[in-house]
């Protein structure tokens, strides 16, 4: 397996890397588009990295009703928590398209008899930092998701992808009904509001990339005060 570019191995040496491949705790798998790697209510002691293609972390309840918790990259990670917590999903795992991921025996690699390793402590570090990514991420969809208002939402959500784009013009990983299921919006009621919003030109959109546009309005059209 060859160096892994993920902010999981950060400072790790392809040396440092081939020494924990020899300890067997790590595996790469192929999944399709739509298949998941991990199921709500699994016990699992694999965390994830994913190679190629993107994740989502979907949590659906009793009534069949989906949320999209968060969306995983290439060189990101998951159920990191619940592996060390030793605690059972409370989401399922999917992948978005065709993905090959790294399943990390993760408890094993930080166990006592490997702490004297040169790359224990690497590896403690770039988990911690990616824990604290983690919750960053997820206090972003928190705050999206709070207005009462769907277009108060779009704007949060919109602004937190210009931020991350450095740029007006973005494309986001989710089609309607994803971006309506991240939002925890209904669908009809997202397309709706995007079309009021690219009427009144504030934003211009070809099916995932948006395009902010400059236009001076009051508090209450920055507020969400539509009727959505």
């Amino acid at each position: 397996m060859s160096f892994i570019p993920a902010p999981l191995f950060r400072g790790i040496s392809k040396e440092e890397l081939e020494e924990i491949q020899t300890l067997q705790c790590i595996r790469q798998c192929s999944y399709s588009k739509g298949e998941a790697i991990f199921r709500m209510g699994d016990l699992v002691h694999e965390m994830g990295v994913v190679l190629t293609g993107n994740i989502y972390i979907e949590n659906v309840d009793l009534w069949g009703n989906k949320s999209i918790i968060q969306n995983i990259l290439a060189g990101q990670t998951f159920a990191e928590t619940y592996v060390l917590c030793h605690e059972p999903l409370m989401v399922d795992v999917v992948c978005a398209d065709d993905t090959k991921v790294l399943l990390i025996d993760i408890g094993t690699l930080l166990g006592e008899e490997n702490q004297r390793r040169i790359w224990y402590q690497k590896l403690y570090r770039n988990l911690l930092m990616n824990a604290l990514q983690k919750n960053l991420a997820l206090s972003n969809r928190i705050f999206c998701t709070s207005s009462k208002k769907v277009r108060g939402r779009l704007f949060s959500y919109f602004s937190f992808q210009s931020m991350q784009a450095g740029s007006m013009e973005f494309t986001i990983p989710f089609d309607r009904q994803q971006m309506a299921d991240y939002l925890n919006v209904e669908r009809s009621a997202l397309s709706k509001e995007l079309g009021k919003m690219k009427r009144e030109g504030l934003i211009d959109f070809h099916k995932n990339r948006f395009m902010l546009k400059y236009k001076k309005a009051d508090s209450s059209g920055l507020t969400g005060n539509s009727e959505s």
